[in-house]
């Protein structure tokens, strides 16, 4: 009870960030700002704060059901604990929406993948996002190249229909857009001035807030990231949000 409490308390609290990220996005605020401003506050602190796509791997999801599961057979009512999960799919599939609305559609573009795994510095891919996500651009008849410095042969059995390649500048060659999907440092050390040249379209949506928007935007870079602002291509048309609200 003590780990199925404590791993949902974590989960908890991405998916509160990722709701405030969502709130953020319409008011033209920085999360990232928000984050640190909460974890300044020695009641709240700093870690597991991220806004992004969401928690994925062995631990989180799993618990966090099983938690879920068990108030329920009890006779509780388990609205938080439900509201998390909610929260959790809602950020992989805003996260699309936002890919289909800069792109305009998903059918036949190209559409490149940064990180598999479902965190740094592991080959898990068990729950991560990037299955759902590419999953779902799929659906949508995008085509996947895609990078991992380490989970791609683990990952090929899950996404056969994914292009594996052997560099990051290789999964950007030709892309209608790149998506950060797992911050490795190693991408964290992009040329992004050289980096768009490789690509069709200089399309970067970033599941990680790994870099800073005004930075991209010099480079030339058309950049969107999760709860700091909408690009000029996504701003709000008559008050109407490009990318809806999820419901």
């Amino acid at each position: 009870m003590i780990k199925y409490a404590s791993n949902a308390f974590l989960a908890a609290r991405i998916s509160f960030i990722n709701e405030i990220a969502q709130i953020c996005e319409r008011l033209n605020a920085d999360v990232k700002e928000v984050a640190r401003g909460m974890g300044a506050d020695k009641r709240i602190g700093p870690h597991f704060l991220e806004a992004g796509i969401g928690y994925g791997g062995s631990c989180f999801p799993k618990d966090v059901m099983a938690l879920h599961h068990m108030a329920a057979s009890s006779g509780c009512h388990p609205q938080l604990l439900q509201a998390v999960m909610d929260i959790n799919a809602d950020a992989r599939r805003r996260f699309v929406e936002k890919v289909r609305a800069l792109l305009g559609s998903l059918e036949n573009k190209l559409i490149g993948v940064l990180g598999l795994s479902f965190k740094p510095n592991t080959d898990d891919i068990r729950e991560a996002p990037s299955i759902e996500i590419i999953e779902s651009l799929q659906a949508g008849g995008a085509h996947i190249k895609a990078y991992d410095p380490v989970s791609m042969e683990g990952a090929g059995e899950m996404m056969p229909r994914v292009t594996f390649c052997a560099t990051a500048y290789d999964a950007a060659k030709d892309v209608d857009a790149l998506l950060l999907i797992t911050e490795w440092n190693e991408f964290k050390q992009i040329d992004w001035v050289k980096m768009k040249e490789f690509m069709r379209q200089p399309i970067v949506v970033d599941g990680r807030n790994i870099y800073d928007p005004q930075e991209m935007t010099n480079k030339g870079v058309i950049y969107c990231g999760v709860g700091r602002g909408m690009p000029a291509q996504l701003q709000p048309e008559d008050g109407v949000p490009v990318v809806p609200v999820l419901q």
